[in-house]
Protein backbone atom coordinates (compact mmCIF):
# COMPACT_ATOMS: atom_id res chain seq x y z
CA UNK A 1 0.00 0.00 0.00
CA UNK A 2 1.05 3.61 -0.53
CA UNK A 3 -0.70 5.08 2.51
CA UNK A 4 1.41 7.27 4.80
CA UNK A 5 1.88 6.32 8.40
CA UNK A 6 1.28 9.02 11.03
CA UNK A 7 4.99 9.83 11.04
CA UNK A 8 6.17 9.26 7.46
CA UNK A 9 5.56 10.36 3.90
CA UNK A 10 4.35 7.90 1.29
CA UNK A 11 6.99 5.95 -0.67
CA UNK A 12 6.00 7.92 -3.77
CA UNK A 13 6.48 11.25 -1.99
CA UNK A 14 9.89 10.11 -0.75
CA UNK A 15 10.99 8.99 -4.22
CA UNK A 16 9.82 12.26 -5.81
CA UNK A 17 11.51 14.32 -3.08
CA UNK A 18 14.92 12.72 -3.51
CA UNK A 19 14.63 12.59 -7.30
CA UNK A 20 13.91 16.32 -7.47
CA UNK A 21 16.59 17.09 -4.87
CA UNK A 22 19.35 15.25 -6.73
CA UNK A 23 18.23 16.53 -10.14
CA UNK A 24 17.94 20.15 -8.96
CA UNK A 25 21.38 20.14 -7.34
CA UNK A 26 22.88 18.57 -10.45
CA UNK A 27 21.15 21.16 -12.61
CA UNK A 28 22.52 23.98 -10.46
CA UNK A 29 26.04 22.59 -10.76
CA UNK A 30 25.67 22.21 -14.53
CA UNK A 31 24.30 25.73 -14.87
CA UNK A 32 27.10 27.42 -12.95
CA UNK A 33 29.71 25.32 -14.78
CA UNK A 34 28.45 25.83 -18.33
CA UNK A 35 28.28 29.64 -18.13
CA UNK A 36 32.05 29.62 -17.52
CA UNK A 37 32.72 27.82 -20.80
CA UNK A 38 34.04 29.81 -23.79
CA UNK A 39 31.33 30.56 -26.35
CA UNK A 40 33.32 29.11 -29.23
CA UNK A 41 32.86 26.11 -31.48
CA UNK A 42 29.30 25.47 -30.33
CA UNK A 43 30.42 23.61 -27.22
CA UNK A 44 28.69 25.96 -24.82
CA UNK A 45 25.48 25.83 -26.88
CA UNK A 46 25.36 22.05 -26.57
CA UNK A 47 25.57 22.26 -22.79
CA UNK A 48 22.92 24.99 -22.74
CA UNK A 49 20.60 22.77 -24.76
CA UNK A 50 21.23 19.88 -22.38
CA UNK A 51 20.55 22.18 -19.43
CA UNK A 52 17.27 23.29 -20.99
CA UNK A 53 16.24 19.70 -21.76
CA UNK A 54 16.94 18.56 -18.20
CA UNK A 55 15.09 21.63 -16.92
CA UNK A 56 11.96 20.68 -18.86
CA UNK A 57 12.05 17.16 -17.43
CA UNK A 58 12.58 18.49 -13.90
CA UNK A 59 9.70 20.92 -14.40
CA UNK A 60 7.36 18.07 -15.35
CA UNK A 61 8.51 16.00 -12.36
CA UNK A 62 7.93 18.99 -10.08
CA UNK A 63 4.35 19.29 -11.38
CA UNK A 64 3.89 15.61 -10.60
CA UNK A 65 5.29 16.11 -7.14
CA UNK A 66 3.05 19.11 -6.51
CA UNK A 67 0.03 17.14 -7.64
CA UNK A 68 0.95 14.29 -5.31
CA UNK A 69 1.57 16.68 -2.42
CA UNK A 70 -1.81 18.36 -2.86
CA UNK A 71 -3.64 15.03 -2.84
CA UNK A 72 -1.52 13.41 -0.10
CA UNK A 73 -1.09 15.73 2.91
CA UNK A 74 2.20 15.69 4.77
CA UNK A 75 2.32 13.72 8.03
CA UNK A 76 2.21 15.91 11.14
CA UNK A 77 5.45 17.08 12.68
CA UNK A 78 6.46 15.60 16.04
CA UNK A 79 4.53 17.12 18.90
CA UNK A 80 7.58 18.54 20.67
CA UNK A 81 8.43 20.95 17.83
CA UNK A 82 7.45 24.53 18.84
CA UNK A 83 4.74 26.38 16.92
CA UNK A 84 7.18 29.00 15.57
CA UNK A 85 9.36 26.26 14.07
CA UNK A 86 6.29 24.69 12.46
CA UNK A 87 5.44 28.05 10.92
CA UNK A 88 8.95 28.67 9.61
CA UNK A 89 9.08 25.11 8.23
CA UNK A 90 5.89 25.77 6.25
CA UNK A 91 7.30 29.05 4.93
CA UNK A 92 10.60 27.44 3.88
CA UNK A 93 8.91 24.45 2.24
CA UNK A 94 6.40 26.67 0.45
CA UNK A 95 9.19 28.92 -0.78
CA UNK A 96 11.18 25.92 -2.00
CA UNK A 97 8.17 24.72 -4.00
CA UNK A 98 7.74 28.22 -5.44
CA UNK A 99 11.38 28.34 -6.54
CA UNK A 100 11.12 24.86 -8.05
CA UNK A 101 8.27 26.13 -10.23
CA UNK A 102 9.65 29.60 -11.03
CA UNK A 103 13.16 28.46 -12.01
CA UNK A 104 12.26 26.02 -14.82
CA UNK A 105 9.26 28.11 -15.93
CA UNK A 106 11.27 31.32 -16.27
CA UNK A 107 14.03 29.41 -18.03
CA UNK A 108 11.56 27.84 -20.47
CA UNK A 109 9.76 31.08 -21.27
CA UNK A 110 13.03 32.99 -21.59
CA UNK A 111 14.39 30.38 -23.99
CA UNK A 112 11.16 30.40 -26.00
CA UNK A 113 11.48 34.09 -26.93
CA UNK A 114 15.00 33.89 -28.37
CA UNK A 115 15.84 33.37 -32.03
CA UNK A 116 17.22 29.93 -31.20
CA UNK A 117 14.72 27.06 -30.88
CA UNK A 118 14.73 24.92 -27.76
CA UNK A 119 16.24 21.56 -28.61
CA UNK A 120 14.79 18.91 -26.34
CA UNK A 121 17.62 16.38 -26.27
CA UNK A 122 18.46 17.32 -29.85
CA UNK A 123 14.90 17.64 -31.18
CA UNK A 124 13.76 21.24 -31.84
CA UNK A 125 10.46 22.12 -30.17
CA UNK A 126 7.79 24.13 -32.03
CA UNK A 127 8.03 27.87 -31.50
CA UNK A 128 5.01 29.18 -29.59
CA UNK A 129 6.17 32.71 -28.72
CA UNK A 130 7.58 35.51 -30.85
CA UNK A 131 11.14 36.64 -30.32
CA UNK A 132 11.36 39.28 -27.58
CA UNK A 133 14.68 40.44 -26.11
CA UNK A 134 12.80 42.39 -23.41
CA UNK A 135 10.91 39.32 -22.15
CA UNK A 136 14.12 37.31 -22.38
CA UNK A 137 15.91 39.82 -20.13
CA UNK A 138 13.10 39.83 -17.55
CA UNK A 139 13.00 36.02 -17.49
CA UNK A 140 16.78 35.84 -17.10
CA UNK A 141 16.65 38.15 -14.10
CA UNK A 142 13.80 36.20 -12.51
CA UNK A 143 15.62 32.93 -13.24
CA UNK A 144 18.82 34.10 -11.56
CA UNK A 145 17.07 35.71 -8.58
CA UNK A 146 15.04 32.55 -7.96
CA UNK A 147 18.22 30.46 -8.10
CA UNK A 148 19.88 32.67 -5.47
CA UNK A 149 16.84 32.42 -3.19
CA UNK A 150 16.67 28.66 -3.83
CA UNK A 151 20.29 28.18 -2.75
CA UNK A 152 19.67 30.15 0.45
CA UNK A 153 16.56 28.09 1.19
CA UNK A 154 18.47 24.85 0.61
CA UNK A 155 21.10 26.01 3.13
CA UNK A 156 18.36 26.73 5.68
CA UNK A 157 16.63 23.42 4.97
CA UNK A 158 19.83 21.38 5.27
CA UNK A 159 20.78 23.26 8.43
CA UNK A 160 17.46 22.38 10.04
CA UNK A 161 17.83 18.75 9.01
CA UNK A 162 21.30 18.60 10.57
CA UNK A 163 19.91 20.13 13.75
CA UNK A 164 17.24 17.43 13.97
CA UNK A 165 19.81 14.69 13.30
CA UNK A 166 22.79 15.87 15.36
CA UNK A 167 21.29 17.94 18.17
CA UNK A 168 17.63 17.06 18.64
CA UNK A 169 18.01 13.43 17.53
CA UNK A 170 14.24 13.25 17.29
CA UNK A 171 13.91 11.01 14.22
CA UNK A 172 12.33 13.75 12.09
CA UNK A 173 14.55 12.90 9.10
CA UNK A 174 13.01 9.42 8.94
CA UNK A 175 9.77 10.99 7.75
CA UNK A 176 11.47 11.31 4.35
CA UNK A 177 13.80 8.29 4.35
CA UNK A 178 13.38 4.55 4.06
CA UNK A 179 13.87 2.04 6.84
CA UNK A 180 12.59 1.88 10.37
CA UNK A 181 12.77 5.04 12.41
CA UNK A 182 14.68 4.81 15.70
CA UNK A 183 13.04 5.78 18.91
CA UNK A 184 13.31 9.59 19.05
CA UNK A 185 15.28 11.22 21.80
CA UNK A 186 13.09 12.69 24.49
CA UNK A 187 12.49 16.41 24.31
CA UNK A 188 15.57 18.18 25.61
CA UNK A 189 13.58 20.64 27.68
CA UNK A 190 11.70 17.83 29.40
CA UNK A 191 14.94 15.97 30.05
CA UNK A 192 16.45 19.06 31.62
CA UNK A 193 13.40 19.69 33.78
CA UNK A 194 13.31 16.08 34.90
CA UNK A 195 16.96 16.08 35.83
CA UNK A 196 16.71 19.06 38.19
CA UNK A 197 16.43 18.30 41.87
CA UNK A 198 13.80 20.19 43.85
CA UNK A 199 15.20 23.02 46.04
Amino acid sequence: MNTPSPTAYTPTAKALHWLVAVAALGQLALGFWMVQLPNTGGGQAQWFNLHKSIGIVIGLVILLRLGWRLTHPAPPLPGHIPAWQRTTAKIVHGSLYACLVIIPLSGFIGSSVTKYPIRFFGHPLPRWMAESPAIKEVCSQIHFAAIVVFILLIAIHVGKVLKHVLIDRDGTLHRMTWGGAPAPKANAAKELAGSKSPI
